[in-house]
Parts: C-alpha cells; sequence; structure tokens
C-alpha cells in the first residue's frame, strides 16, 4: 500500500505517465541520508566507503537485517563476470509493456519539452554518472528483448566504472564479458529491446523482491545482489570489517592445523585463545571500530548465516 501511495505522489503532478521524484521528493524518502547529495537530490555516498564495501561479500553485510530492512536482497541473476563484485549507487530506471496510447502522449510531451529528443531507456543511461549502477526493473520479461547490447553496457562500463542489474534480458553477451564489468542479468537473448516504455527515471523499482530507491548502494557477488539504503552503510561497513577480520583470524588458526572447528568457530571459548582473537582484533580495525566492539561484546559472535 505504502508503495502503491508513492507511486501516486510522483505522478499526480505529471502530464503524463513517464515520471521522476523531483528534488524535494527524493529528499524526503532518503530524509535519514547523513551524506551530500547529487543535483537531483539522488544522495551521493562517499567514494571511500564504496572502496571499502568492493572488498566484501554479502554475507558480510546481513547486519542490514538485524536492522529491520529484510527485503533488500535479491538473487537468481546470471552474472557476466562471476569473479567481479559490483558496488556502486543505484540509477534507477523503470520500464512497462508498451501501451500505445499511453506511449504516444508521453514521447510527444517529452519530445515538445526536450527539443525533439526521443524519449527512451537511453535517455536513463545518458544521466548516468561515475560510481552508479544502472539498475532496470523490466520486470523479468525476456519477451522485451535485450534491455542493453555490448555497445551500450561498454558505455555503462566507461561512464560509471561500474556495471548493471537488470531484472529482464541482456543481448550480445559474448562481447560483454571481455570488459569485465559487474552486471547481473535474467537471460541473454538475441533480439534488442521492443515493446517497452520508459514509465520512470530515478523513481522507486522493484527487483525481484526489493524496492530500490535511487542511490541506495548496490553490492552484489556471486550470490545476489543487496540494495543498502544510504543512512545504513557506515553500520553495516563497520560490522562487516569485524566480520572480514574474524574470518581472516578463523583461517589463520585452522591453517595451524592445531583446532577442531567448534574450538575455533563461530568463536573461541578457551580464554588464551578469546586474548589472541581480540588483540588480533584490536590490530586490525580502526580504534573507532574497536570500540564499538567493545561494546557489543556480550554478543556469542559475528551474526550472519556464513558457515
Amino acid at each position: 500500500m505504502k508503495l502503491t501511495l508513492l507511486f501516486a505522489l510522483f505522478l499526480l503532478p505529471a502530464a503524463a505517465q513517464m515520471h521522476s521524484l523531483s528534488r524535494e521528493q527524493l529528499i524526503k524518502y532518503t530524509q535519514q541520508n547523513p551524506f551530500e547529495r547529487f543535483p537531483d537530490g539522488r544522495p551521493k555516498v562517499p567514494d571511500a566507503l564504496l572502496e571499502k564495501l568492493k572488498a566484501m561479500s554479502a554475507e558480510e553485510v546481513l547486519a542490514i537485517v538485524r536492522k529491520g530492512y529484510a527485503n533488500q536482497y535479491a538473487d537468481g541473476f546470471r552474472l557476466v563476470n562471476p569473479s567481479k563484485n559490483l558496488v556502486g549507487r543505484a540509477m534507477t530506471l523503470q520500464l512497462m509493456p508498451l501501451r500505445p496510447d499511453i506511449g504516444e502522449v508521453d514521447q510527444k510531451e517529452w519530445r515538445e519539452k526536450h527539443n525533439g529528443a526521443r524519449l527512451s531507456h537511453q535517455t536513463a543511461l545518458d544521466m548516468l554518472q561515475k560510481g552508479d549502477v544502472f539498475v532496470a526493473d523490466a520486470f523479468g520479461n525476456l519477451n522485451a528483448g535485450g534491455v542493453v547490447g555490448d555497445n551500450l553496457a561498454y558505455y555503462i562500463w566507461k561512464t560509471t566504472g561500474a556495471g548493471f542489474v537488470i531484472d529482464g534480458a541482456i543481448r550480445d553477451l559474448n562481447g560483454i564479458v571481455p570488459t569485465g564489468m559487474g552486471g547481473y542479468y535474467r537471460a541473454a537473448v538475441p533480439e534488442a529491446i521492443r515493446e517497452v516504455m520508459v514509465a520512470g527515471i530515478n523513481v522507486p523499482v522493484r527487483i525481484g523482491k526489493v524496492t530500490v530507491l535511487p542511490g541506495d548502494v548496490v553490492l552484489g557477488d556471486r550470490e545476489g545482489v543487496f540494495f543498502i539504503p544510504p543512512h545504513l552503510v557506515q553500520d553495516i561497513i563497520d560490522e562487516a570489517e569485524i566480520t572480514h577480520v574474524h574470518d581472516e583470524w578463523t583461517k589463520r588458526k585452522f591453517d595451524e592445523g592445531k583446532y577442531k572447528s567448534s574450538e575455533i568457530y563461530g568463536r573461541p571459548s578457551d580464554p588464551a585463545l578469546i586474548k589472541e582473537y581480540e588483540e588480533y582484533l584490536k590490530q586490525h580495525v580502526e580504534p573507532r571500530i574497536w570500540q564499538r566492539y567493545q561494546g557489543q561484546r556480550q554478543a556469542p559472535g559475528p551474526q550472519r548465516k556464513k558457515q
């Protein structure tokens, strides 16, 4: 119901079906964002935090679930380059099945307002910036053809340095893979995009079972994709760094070949090992994160599903 009301809010001021959130609306719905913003109001999570996320996996950011955001993970994708994690800020496109009477009105009004330019999925691509991830809701329709092929995928790669998440099809896979870019899609098909219309740019979209807002941080690995609200990013990275160091120490102890798994993982019970682990953690995380860990010492260990 809330999403329906939100849809209505940003649809009402528009004279046609194509819509975008205004700067004021973006600020309203992302009011907890602690960072700077792009001119259009989209949250701009700092590059330094994005860099930290590049070394992390989906399991390491599961803290998002404990923070009340249980619907931020989408999976079941095919991957352009499975060894390449995808990290960036979401720039969204919403496509819908073409209905000619609506589409004709949209095209006419768009051309009138934009010096004859045609409204298409490339309109959204031309808005991409460095560090963006192109997030396209193509309603999972493989019969709608490839939203991007090798040429437009290359444009995404060169413009953003990141990649794409497309809940739909792509094409020219043989031409996309060599770029080394990160990309998530439902299937590869020979046909180009067809029988769709642009319903929104930089609006909330649905990817799998996730509602994605413009400016969400995208983290994709071999398993799937998390869409992280900006106001949670710093806390999640802090907790993920503790998990990362915990895993590093655990594997170092297993390398010694002296311990059973239960003696080390999820948390050692021997006081000497606990002291060794905590000293290792103190040396390998920022003082701020160490202090945070000290405040959470009553917990039984990192809270995540990873085994």
